[in-house]
């Protein structure tokens, strides 16, 4: 693995102009922000060694590189899952790479259903805690040049990071919550009686992405910022039929709030 990481990071470093230092994850419905990156390069999945490429409708497959304000960023338009069929270490293959590129920042975002009777459809949640029901990417030989045998994850999400875009989002009136995510393989979605388990074991929303990219991300040591869409409610009572097109346009409405909170706190960093 470490070989393939390292074979993968030279090819895309060779492209390059100057070194990324904040790794970010685009969402559902969320890959427009690169508009706000001035892009210096962008390298299709397909054509980078190693990774995998990503099937899921609204998600474009690109790794795009360049600077937001001040600071070079590589952004991936594109993530991959669990339920796409890929082993668990093939999802935080691009996590690895962008560790051995230069990141020392990763910003995560991501559509989640809300299982918190306080949240309504269009929330911003930041996220303070997750809990994991998709298997660990960490299972198997470990490198111990890319991190312990067992982690920490005591704090899986930066507090400093947390608590710059909380500020930033009450000086633009935007309105969020903090709390619990919880990450589960789909790709079905959750019955009525699963978002209540959820619920009951301290969840506050429920995704199919964003968990084991962070694991992979803590175990070298990158703190973590990541923020969840929440775009349909598993609440008794409230609890609809829901398609991805249904996702991907509340994700899409919601976006240039969550535009500001990350642009801003790029800048701060």
């Amino acid at each position: 693995m470490l070989k393939q990481i390292k074979e993968t990071a030279n090819f895309i470093r060779e492209r390059l102009n100057e070194e990324p230092k904040i790794g970010i994850i685009l969402g559902t419905g969320l890959g427009k922000l690169t508009d706000d990156i001035k892009i210096t390069n962008s390298i299709p999945y397909e054509d980078i060694p190693g990774f995998p490429l990503s099937t899921v409708e609204g998600h474009s497959g690109k790794l795009i590189f360049g600077t937001m304000g001040d600071k070079a960023v590589v952004a991936m338009q594109g993530r991959f899952h669990f339920y796409e069929g890929y082993k668990i270490e093939k999802i935080v293959f691009p996590i690895r790479v962008m560790k051995y590129l230069g990141i020392t920042k990763l910003i995560v975002s991501n559509a989640s259903g809300g299982v918190n009777p306080k949240y309504n459809i269009g929330d911003i949640m930041i996220i303070r805690d997750h809990i994991n029901l998709i298997p660990n990417p960490l299972i198997g030989y470990n490198e111990n040049e890319i991190g312990t045998r067992f982690p920490d994850m005591s704090i899986p999400y930066c507090p400093k990071l947390i608590a710059i875009a909380e500020k930033i989002a009450k000086s633009n009136n935007i309105h969020i919550q903090k709390g619990v995510y919880v990450g589960v393989t789909g790709p079905t979605l959750e019955t009525p009686a699963e978002y209540i388990y959820f619920r009951k074991i301290g969840g506050d929303t429920v995704g199919m992405s964003t968990v084991p990219e962070i694991i992979a991300a803590r175990h070298m040591n990158i703190p973590c910022f990541a923020v969840s869409v929440i775009t349909d409610l598993g609440v008794p009572g409230k609890i609809k039929k829901v398609t991805h097109e249904d996702v991907q346009s509340v994700a899409e409405s919601t976006e240039p709030k969550l535009t500001i909170i990350i642009k801003e706190l790029i800048s701060k960093i």
